[in-house]
């Protein structure tokens, strides 16, 4: 049994943030926080319009649980109550957090994952001119791994001008299906002559059929393409990663099950985020553990985040403190 708590929480961005869809200065979330006999589980989703979610959408389906939970609903019965998405998330790593609490044992330990390290993590240049990437990556420089937002034209030379700003720095790239074939096969013998190690979701999802009948000389990426284990059947041969985002899959539990499936059908993990705090990223950071590459910088990308938060150093984002998660 639990009563629930849901609200809006909102975040300023450092800086304003640009992808091939638009742009936004702030990071809108919805915060869950499950109470049951003096403990209490958090949770965390970032509604994305692009799938259709609102932050009134996402906290509707979640007050749609209210009685449920306090009846008992529990994580497998909740797999079915809702799709995957946001509002799913949410609930589902606050549940998590609660047992946890409830049992004094972590999350890694509940869910028979072994005690999660630090990763290396990714932190994302958004979209802006040649000059601009340039000057930030320069800012970035000794980051170990930048990840770039592409998506329109002048991305050779954007690239071109943060290799030139990052020189050491590994490289990814994220198109947000703002590519079509002809560009992906066009731009992908110079990406990889500039050391960029794979690209994100070129095409749109609703487009993708033709990436089975090329040769990725760049690896490519599922990320809008990829939800959670129903997408998988249809990926095969076309994608050589997925990228598991916990909003996506709807929560801890379904993304710990959609890496070992994808995983089985030989894809490559990277584990990413949307623009959230702390909160959102600390579940996301068990599924990360031995991913290919790793992409939760979102509290990186914030003005101010939570009090306690994630830690963030040379070794990369190290695991929650208890205070925050899990």
């Amino acid at each position: 049994m639990a009563t629930l708590r849901v609200e809006e929480t909102r975040f300023a961005l450092a800086e304003r943030f640009t992808i091939s869809r638009g742009a936004r200065s702030e990071a809108r979330v919805v915060t869950v926080s499950l109470s049951d006999a003096g403990h209490v589980g958090h949770g965390e989703c970032v509604p994305y319009a692009h799938y259709g979610e609102s932050v009134a959408s996402v906290i509707a389906q979640i007050e749609s649980l209210r009685e449920a939970l306090a009846s008992g609903l529990d994580r497998e019965a909740l797999q079915t109550r809702l799709p995957a998405g946001a509002a799913r998330n949410a609930v589902d790593c606050a549940l998590w957090d609660l047992e946890a609490k409830r049992r004094a044992t972590p999350v890694w330990a509940l869910a028979g994952l072994a005690p999660p390290q630090a990763q290396i993590c990714a932190y994302t240049l958004s979209l802006d001119t040649p000059a601009v990437m340039r000057d930030k990556a320069r800012r970035h420089a000794e980051r170990p791994l930048l990840k770039i937002k592409l998506g329109g034209e002048g991305d050779l030379e954007r690239l071109r001008a943060v290799r030139e700003g990052a020189p050491r720095a590994r490289l990814i790239v994220d198109a947000n299906e703002g590519w079509d074939l002809p560009t992906y096969q066009r731009l992908a013998p110079r990406l990889v002559e500039l050391g960029i190690e794979m690209v994100e979701q070129p095409l749109p999802a609703s487009d993708d059929a033709s990436l089975a009948q090329i040769e990725r000389r760049l690896p490519v990426c599922a990320d809008e393409a990829c939800h959670d284990r129903s997408s998988l059947a249809a990926l095969v041969g076309r994608y050589d990663l997925i990228n598991i985002k916990l909003d996506k899959s709807g929560g801890l539990t379904e993304a710990l099950a959609l890496k070992r499936e994808a995983q089985a059908l030989g894809f490559g993990v990277m584990v990413g985020c949307m623009v959230g705090s702390s909160l959102s990223m600390a579940p996301a950071l068990l599924v990360a553990q031995g991913a290919t590459v790793v992409d939760l910088d979102g509290p990186l990308l914030l003005a101010r985040d939570r009090d306690p938060g994630l830690h963030y150093d040379a070794m990369g984002v190290h695991p929650a403190p208890s205070a925050l998660w899990g």
